[in-house]
């Protein structure tokens, strides 16, 4: 399989992860309900357990980072993807939406606060939807889907977080 193949897969795995995670999110915790779409997707032979784990870590990093946002502020998922709505596949946002909006539910029950340092990123690693800037040079990168983090075109940084709320 070449490494653009084996890249498709995992974006394809993560997507997958997203949907099963979004439906056990509604009798589950996150984690219990994180760890079922991991296992699930290892019994269907889409990805191997070193990978259902890889990806599982970020599929949880993304889903808690936009629950924390909806805990914490009044606005809604646009202003935290730095994006229009639209520029996002209708079926990636309201299962990413829900996803966030249980996983918000579950921040508020449990009077769960982040963590005040700002979560980074890594060129290799996938991520969800969204805006991350280059800690580097602030250059900034819009990912209307799941995708590989790249190196940043503008200074080849290769971490990155979230652009300020």
């Amino acid at each position: 399989m070449s490494e653009h193949q084996n890249e498709q897969r995992l974006l394809r795995g993560y997507e997958r992860m997203l949907r099963r995670l979004r439906d056990d999110l509604k009798d589950l915790s996150l984690r219990e309900a994180l760890e079922r779409a991991k296992q699930r997707t290892v019994e269907l032979g889409e990805l191997t357990r070193e990978e259902a784990d890889r990806v599982g870590d970020f599929l949880r990093r993304d889903v808690e980072e936009a629950g924390e946002y909806l805990a914490e502020s009044d606005r809604d998922l646009r202003d935290w993807f730095h994006m229009d709505v639209q520029l996002i596949e209708n079926w990636l946002w309201d299962t990413f939406s829900a996803a966030a909006d249980q996983t918000k539910l579950q921040l508020l029950e449990l009077q769960r606060r982040a963590d005040e340092q700002q979560r980074v990123y890594y060129s290799g690693e996938i991520v969800g939807p969204g805006a991350l800037k280059c800690i580097s040079c602030d250059y900034i990168i819009a990912f209307k889907e799941a995708a590989h983090v790249p190196a940043c075109p503008d200074c080849g940084g290769e971490e990155f977080v979230r652009p300020a709320r």
